[in-house]
């Protein structure tokens, strides 16, 4: 019950409360999945139960975004491979927290959930508040990186660096699980995390890195102004022209 909580209807209140729920489908969905996923496991103490609850509750979260006006994905199969990396990422720390604290460890799950969640949804609400360096930090800030990519129909390579540091922290902590009660692999986790932190904070402030996900799902501001440009119509100041006696320099 606390991971459906966790993991469904708070998101899905986030998505309803809101006046322009698709602008909001990224980040729900991946603390959906965090919070699903995570807490699942450590309950559970088994990585199946914490993936496969956080694809249920993604589904759900999908379907009720779509129901609420979020244009569906040009390409599914980026999307589905997005969710299922950032679901066995979730659910391997799970899975390490009921190895390492047993019948606590879904309270860590639900604490470390909570502070993840809360520092996601103030970077999506006031972009720009958090330096970039925390948020590289943030496994579900990766998670939000690779589905926006995925629901804009952006470029996949861009979300290539996110999509490689959920995959790596997925392995590096189901080591760690497998190898309990030893305590070195932690130091292979730690640098992992550390290293690929570093790979996504490179990326995002790159000057080749966009400085947003796309937001081609979007209605008006930009997105509405591309949209005019792509059918062909010119932008407003393209259209006005130069007058004779303003260009010519004076005597």
């Amino acid at each position: 019950m606390t991971a459906g909580f966790a993991g469904f209807a708070l998101p899905a209140l986030a998505l309803l409360a809101q006046d322009s729920p698709p602008g909001l489908a990224g980040p729900v969905l991946a603390i959906g999945l965090m919070g699903a996923g995570m807490i699942a496991a450590a309950i559970a103490g088994r990585l199946w139960a914490g993936v496969a609850l956080a694809l249920l509750a993604a589904t759900g979260l999908m379907l009720l975004a779509l129901g609420l006006g979020l244009p569906a994905p040009s390409t599914v199969p980026p999307l589905a491979f997005a969710l299922v990396i950032a679901s066995v990422s979730f659910a391997a720390r799970g899975l390490l927290f009921a190895r390492s604290a047993a019948s606590h460890g879904w309270w860590i799950a639900v604490a470390v959930v909570g502070g993840e969640a809360a520092l996601v949804a103030t970077a999506s609400a006031q972009p720009g508040v958090l330096p970039a360096w925390l948020l590289a930090l943030l496994p579900a800030q990766w998670a939000t990186r690779a589905i926006q990519t995925s629901l804009s129909n952006g470029d996949p390579l861009t979300a290539l660096p996110v999509l490689l540091a959920l995959g790596g922290t997925a392995i590096t902590t189901l080591l760690v699980a497998a190898l309990w009660p030893r305590r070195w692999p932690y130091t292979i986790m730690f640098s992992a995390w550390l290293g690929l932190s570093a790979l996504v904070h490179h990326h995002q402030t790159s000057p080749a890195a966009p400085a947003s996900a796309p937001a081609t799902w979007r209605s008006g501001g930009v997105a509405a102004s591309a949209s005019g440009i792509n059918r062909g119509q010119s932008p407003p100041s393209a259209s006005r022209s130069i007058p004779a006696d303003a260009a010519a320099p004076r005597a």
